[in-house]
């Protein structure tokens, strides 16, 4: 039986142009893909809900940190600009010290009663930063509850792709683990090889021997038998790695706290598929018999031979 078909449907819609460019991958370690976006216009490319909302946590406070230190420089210097008699109270001969101090106080409406603005200019200035306080304030703490709130997966996966013996074949696998306590149900995973033949990349998306499980309390080996309907079959290590593979995972679930579809995506580089091993064994027993899984050995393997 000869290997099935490339797939173009299943070419993940990466468009003829990405799919037959040179670059070394197409899919980055984070699953973002390899493109760079060029003519954008600022204001239409600027996302700063989307950025605080996907940004790590460092990011997200560092982002906060600096945006309220910005604002009240700003206002700071207008508070300056305002005169020597727009603000009452505060250190003699310290303009600055006074505007800054004088600044944060009205972001926060917090309003100590030493300094108070004095001028007209000074009291409209009061009365715009206040009103953009209590916006800013509000946005912050808003994006701040929807990051809480906001479902995610934190699925571990190995470093390396196998190809392994398996049963009376081969078989090409990776795991994944959850890396959070609560439950992932109705986990689904679709991979798709990307490889070039004859001077041209082609999809094909493997038949996994079990695209889903129901639960994930440990972990789950990914397995792709290769037989005659596997595009990889009678393919050896050189020809597998010649053909500049990389292997697309998608993996979706459902999040059992919030009740919500959760996705991670990611892929393997020809450097990182191994031919020739077999996952470690990862589970134990506590003295009571109580089965334990160490996840910190995710991505180890042993090697072994590869026979045929």
């Amino acid at each position: 039986m000869n290997p099935a078909p490339p797939q173009m449907d299943r070419d993940l819609g990466l468009s003829g142009r990405i799919a037959q460019s040179k670059q070394e991958r197409m899919m980055l370690a984070d699953g973002s893909l390899n493109i760079v976006r060029l003519g954008e216009r600022f204001w239409e490319a600027l996302t700063p809900y989307q950025h605080l909302l996907g940004a790590s946590w460092p990011v997200f406070w560092l982002s906060v940190l600096m945006g309220y230190a910005a604002v009240n420089l700003i206002f700071a210097s207008l508070y300056v600009w305002a005169g020597p008699d727009a603000i009452s109270g505060g250190e003699p001969g310290a303009p600055w010290h006074n505007a800054i101090f004088f600044s944060v106080q009205t972001i926060a409406t917090i309003g100590y009663g030493q300094m108070t603005p004095k001028s007209t200019l000074a009291n409209v200035l009061v009365a715009v930063e206040a009103l953009l306080g209590l916006m800013g304030f509000a946005l912050a703490t808003g994006i701040l509850f929807a990051r809480f709130s906001r479902p995610t997966a934190h699925i571990l996966r190995s470093a390396r792709m196998l190809v392994a013996p398996y049963k009376d074949i081969r078989a090409l696998m990776f795991r994944i683990a959850n890396g959070r306590r609560s439950q992932l149900i109705d986990i689904k995973a679709t991979v798709t090889l990307s490889r070039v033949e004859d001077g041209r990349r082609k999809f094909y998306q493997f038949a996994l021997e079990r695209p889903s499980v129901v639960l994930l309390p440990t972990q789950w080996v990914i397995v792709h038998r290769i037989d005659e309907s596997s595009p990889l079959w009678g393919l050896d290590e050189a020809a597998i790695l010649s053909s500049d593979p990389e292997v697309f995972v998608m993996i979706s679930a459902t999040e059992e706290s919030f009740s919500q579809t959760v996705h991670s995506r990611y892929s393997y580089a020809d450097r990182e598929i191994v031919y020739g091993a077999k996952f470690a064994d990862i589970f134990g027993a506590t003295p009571d018999g109580v089965v334990t899984v160490d996840l910190s050995r995710l991505s180890e393997y042993d090697r072994v031979p590869m026979e045929g």
